[in-house]
Parts: structure tokens; C-alpha cells; sequence
């Protein structure tokens, strides 16, 4: 398996060019920095001896005040060329940093649109809400600051190692002393904080994931007064989090300290064995100085090491968890045929199909279902009888477990999925509204749509008058999921959504379960005008809604158990008429529960007894 660094610079490659420049002025900024001990150095030999110093031996300057002042000239050019280039490496590295974050973002978001709902069904919104924004956050911050910090690190060694077994390599082998120490406990370091940083991700998916299920499901909480019990969860978790924090800060913090005392043991060796040295005559005071100066500019950035390979670790273990992600297998295959809207007639037809979610649990068993382009069919039977199953089906939310499913006889998974579903307009029982306003709610899967089809679509989905008598009318924001509209307003701009959109199958799943019987009754007549000239297919346990259906299957266990119009299956003995019968309030008296029936009608009654 390619590991996660490759793959981050497989996505930095796309900005070649900036890298280069990012690294250009990386190298241009440390090479600058390292020039004021050379300065130091050729100051103190114009001080102790300018007769005999650098300058006036290589340039023939044999005045101290004209060496000095060149001194300062130089100074003031190589400070403010360092200032340059760190403004210029910063913006190229954080710009960068940006733009990797922006692309693994939207590729992870990406590939996440195109996953099974099963995908989605076995995991956490927080955990998934984790893996894009904090662990791709991580990223950012490893190139925003590591980068460059390695770079540097690696130009500071190379260029202080060749300048000392250049200018003196007697000394130099001192100065490199604790290098071997340094490189083989930081290797230490990285392969224990590894695992640490790895637990920490995905505790902070956990916590995640259950502030997320605790702020959507905020309702229930105070229904069922569970506060001091949710907070107590979160504090668990977040409790784990700090110690699991915890133990990395330990092991983190302890490595600079460690790295310090080998950094002053290659210190004291250039400052004593040099000094000695220099004293003997073998070395120049200003090469002293320099060599001074140059082993602390060479060591101490080492103990920088430990924030470095923090930052890497901890950006190593976001991305193992985005590569995760973007390497989970796409179950559902795009299909090659296109099929546009204005070709297709809308008949659909089921060809033996079966389905399981779990290979041991069947959920529908050899289903040969045709419908009819152009007309209107009807699901109905008990909870988990398989109705929501079959639709997503229709939509190849999921691939059938056998058999196959046409449309206008070619097999969905041969059909572009936008295609496809660009096809069905669908209402589902769990409705789902954006935060935004009423208008753009409505224009979600039309959002060139002018005002007047949007106002349109709203009254045929009766939902014109509630969302005028609104603060704001169609600019009215809905909130989050819609919670600042009661269930049968959210249910009513869901089918004018769905209306707008004008596909040629309409699906509509319990779409009218929660509205009262009035406006069920016109929900119908404008559902009987929106029929016209389209394929609508009604899943509904009230069976009031689909009594006009051209054609109604009664689903048990998964399985097809009756079929015909509404008047056909009445006149029949099954699950269809004693459902009728219930909901009609057909049942005889006596088969009414004890309790109920020896109830006192009223309060008179009641008071009289």
C-alpha cells in the first residue's frame, strides 16, 4: 500500500510550479540566515587584526572603518533579502497549503457522493464530518508550517556541514557529534507517536460523531429530560480525548529537552576544543567566532524537531484517515447509456427481483412487477413489508440482490445514473429541507426556475397559502431540516420540489402522512392534474390516498400478495380489505380491546357512575 506522504505529494505535484517556488525561496531565506555569523566573524577580525583580516587580504581594503561600514552594507542587504524571502515563502507555503486542503476536501466529498447508502447507513455523520474538515484542517497546518520547517532544516545541515569541513575539519567532526543521537531518537520518537496521534483521530471521530447525533436529535433530549445524562456522554468521551491528548503531549514534550542536552554536549565541544585552538594559534579569533555561532545555528533548529514531527505525525494519521475514505470501493457503477428526459415514456417493469440488506434477512422475494408507463400504481401493506425498499431500488440507491429492474426496457445499471434519477422526482416520508429559504427549497432540483413556476409548483402541492401567510413568504429561511415548519409544511414544499422538478416518474412515498384529512383530499386533486401524461408511483398506509391508483399490489413479507384496482381487491378476502375496513372504521364493536369498550363515553357518564 502506498503510504499516505506519497500520496499527499502525488496531490502537490498538480502545483509543480508553485512548489518549486515555495522551495526556491525556502532555501534562499535559511541560506540568508546563516550569512550574520560570517558577518560576526569578519567583524572581529577587522577589530582584532585588519591588516591580516579577510577583507583585506581578498579585497585590499586595509582600513578598519572601510571594512566595517562594507560590513554593515552587508548586513543590511542580507537582513533585508531574509525578510523578503520569509514574506515570500510564507504566502507560496500557506497559498499551497490551501490549495491541497481545497482538492483533498472536495475529492474526499466527492467520492463520498458516489458511495452506496449502505455506506452511509453504517457509519456517523460526525465521524464523516471529522474526516473532512478536521483531518483535512490537519493537512493544511503540516504545509502551512512543517513543510518548510523540514526543508530548512535539511539546508541548514548541508550547508553549516560543508562550511565546517571546508573552513575546519578538525573541529567539525565535534559539531557533528550528536547528529547520529539526534536523528536516531527522533526516528524513535516518530514510531512511538504514531499509534498515540492514530487513537487520537479517531477519538476526535467519536466525539464528533455524538455531538452531532445529540445537536440533531436536541428534541428528544429535552422531551425525555436526558440532559445531565447526554452531558454526562459527551464528558466521557471528551474526557478519553484529553487523556488520550494527553499521553502524545508527554512523549511530545519530553523530546526537545532530551534533544537539548545532546545539542549542548556538540556545543561545548566546538566552544572548548576551537577555544583551544585558537589560543594555540592553530585557528583565527574571527573563525572562532563564526564556528561558534554557526554549531548553535546548526543544533538548535534540532530542537524544533519535536514540533515538526508533531505536526507530521498528527497530519500522517489525518490522512491515513482520508485515504480510507477516498479508497473505500464505489459499489454502484455508472451505467453508459444516456437516456434524456424528453425520450423517456416511464415504464418501468421488475424482472424477478429479490433483495436483502443482510444476506440471511430477505426483504423481497422474486417481485415481477410491471409499471405501466403514463399510469398511476400503488404499494401498500404493513411496516416493513419492503415498499421503501423497493423505491430505493427504483432510484439504484441499492443494486438488487437478484434479478433486474428496465426502464422503457433497458436494465438501470446500463442507465447514466444522473440520467436515471434525473428521471424521478421523489417525495420521500423523511423529509429533508435545506437550510435556506422556502424559494430555494423548492428550486433544489430546478434552480433556474423563475418565481412564477415556483409559486406554481406551490399551489399545486397546496402549499401556496401557508407559506404566503409566513413572516416572509417564499424568502422565509426554514431553518436547519426545516424545524422552524410543523411536519405537514415540510411535507407539502417537499412535493412542490418534487412537482417543479416535472420528471416523468413521480414517486411518492407516504408523502402525505403528515397532513390533515382536508388537505390530503386536495393534495389528491392537484396529484390527479400532476398525473396526467407521467409514470406516478405511490407508496401510502392510508389507503384513502391511493384508492384512484390504476393498479395497487399488496406487499407481506417482501412478497406480492394481491394486486388490482381498489374495488378489485375489496371485493376480495385478504390484507387489503381488513386494512380498508380498519381504517374506515369498519371493525365491529366487540372486537375492540375490553378497556376501551367498557370506557365511559363521557364525562357525564363518568361523574354518574
Amino acid at each position: 500500500m502506498t503510504s499516505p506522504l506519497r500520496r499527499i505529494i502525488g496531490y502537490a505535484a498538480g502545483y509543480r510550479q508553485r512548489l518549486i517556488l515555495a522551495t526556491l525561496y525556502s532555501v534562499l531565506n535559511k541560506v540568508l540566515d546563516l550569512a550574520p555569523p560570517l558577518l560576526i566573524g569578519l567583524a572581529v577580525d577587522t577589530v582584532v587584526a585588519p591588516e591580516t583580516s579577510l577583507l583585506s587580504t581578498y579585497l585590499g581594503m586595509e582600513s578598519s572603518s572601510s571594512q566595517l561600514w562594507l560590513i554593515a552594507g552587508l548586513t543590511l542587504v542580507i537582513w533585508g533579502g531574509e525578510s523578503a524571502t520569509e514574506y515570500l515563502f510564507k504566502i507560496c507555503w500557506r497559498n499551497l497549503a490551501q490549495s491541497l486542503q481545497h482538492d483533498m476536501r472536495i475529492a474526499a466529498y466527492e467520492h463520498l457522493q458516489n458511495l452506496d447508502l449502505r455506506y452511509f447507513e453504517d457509519q456517523s455523520s460526525g465521524e464523516l464530518m471529522s474526516v473532512l474538515n478536521d483531518d483535512v484542517n490537519q493537512l493544511e497546518r503540516f504545509f502551512d508550517v512543517g513543510a518548510n520547517e523540514i526543508l530548512q532544516l535539511i539546508i541548514t545541515v548541508l550547508s553549516i556541514g560543508a562550511f565546517f569541513f571546508a573552513a575546519a575539519p578538525g573541529v567539525a567532526w565535534m559539531a557533528f557529534l550528536p547528529m547520529p543521537i539526534i536523528i536516531l531518537g527522533s526516528l524513535r520518537f516518530q514510531r512511538r507517536m504514531a499509534p498515540r496521534y492514530s487513537q487520537v483521530r479517531e477519538q476526535v471521530g467519536m466525539l464528533n460523531s455524538q455531538l452531532a447525533n445529540n445537536i440533531g436529535g436536541i428534541a428528544t433530549i429535552k422531551s425525555f429530560t436526558a440532559e445531565r445524562f447526554e452531558i454526562a456522554r459527551i464528558s466521557k468521551e471528551s474526557e478519553r480525548y484529553k487523556e488520550l491528548n494527553r499521553t502524545a503531549i508527554r512523549l511530545s514534550a519530553a523530546f526537545v529537552p532530551l534533544i537539548r542536552m545532546a545539542i549542548v554536549c556538540g556545543f561545548i565541544a566546538t566552544l572548548v576544543y576551537g577555544g583551544h585552538l585558537t589560543t594555540t594559534g592553530q585557528l583565527g579569533v574571527g573563525m572562532y567566532s563564526t564556528l561558534v555561532f554557526m554549531t548553535q545555528r546548526l543544533l538548535w533548529p534540532l530542537t524544533r524537531m519535536g514540533q515538526t514531527l508533531d505536526l507530521y505525525q498528527r497530519a500522517m494519521a489525518s490522512s491515513s484517515r482520508i485515504f480510507e475514505l477516498l479508497d473505500t470501493p464505489i459499489a454502484l457503477s455508472d451505467g453508459e447509456t444516456r437516456l434524456p428526459r424528453g425520450a423517456i415514456k416511464g415504464h418501468l417493469r421488475l424482472h424477478d427481483v429479490s433483495f436483502a440488506y443482510h444476506e440471511s434477512i430477505p426483504v423481497l422475494s422474486n417481485l415481477d412487477i410491471d409499471v405501466a408507463a403514463g399510469r398511476v400504481t400503488a404499494f401498500v401493506g404493513a411496516t416493513g413489508a419492503g415498499k421503501s425498499t423497493l423505491l430505493k431500488l427504483l432510484l439504484r440507491f441499492y443494486e438488487t440482490s437478484s434479478g433486474r429492474i428496465t426502464l422503457d426496457g433497458l436494465a438501470l445499471p446500463d442507465i447514466r445514473l444522473s440520467d436515471l434519477r434525473d428521471a424521478i422526482a421523489f417525495v420521500s416520508q423523511d423529509v429533508f429541507l435545506f437550510h435556506g429559504t422556502v424559494s430555494e427549497n423548492i428550486r433544489y432540483g430546478c434552480p433556474e426556475a423563475d418565481d412564477e413556476s415556483v409559486e406554481a409548483a406551490a399551489r399545486a402541492a397546496e402549499a401556496h397559502a401557508f407559506i404566503e401567510s409566513l413572516v416572509d413568504g417564499y424568502d422565509t429561511v426554514v431553518g436547519e431540516r426545516g424545524h422552524k415548519l410543523s411536519g405537514g409544511q415540510r411535507q407539502r414544499i417537499s412535493i412542490a420540489r418534487a412537482v417543479l422538478k416535472d420528471s416523468p416518474i413521480l414517486i411518492l412515498d407516504e408523502a402525505t402522512s403528515s397532513v390533515d384529512n382536508e388537505t390530503e383530499a386536495a393534495i389528491q386533486q392537484a396529484l390527479d392534474r400532476i398525473a396526467k401524461g407521467r409514470t406516478m408511483i405511490l407508496i401510502a398506509h392510508r389507503l384513502s390516498t391511493v384508492r384512484n391508483a390504476d393498479c395497487i399490489h399488496v406487499l407481506n413479507a417482501g412478497c406480492v400478495v394481491a394486486s388490482g384496482t381498489h374495488e378489485q381487491l375489496l371485493g376480495g378476502d385478504g390484507i387489503y380489505p381488513r386494512l380498508w375496513r380498519v381504517q374506515t372504521g369498519a371493525r365491529q364493536v366487540e372486537n375492540r380491546p375490553k378497556a376501551l369498550a367498557d370506557r365511559p363515553k363521557n364525562a357525564d357518564e363518568s361523574r354518574s357512575s
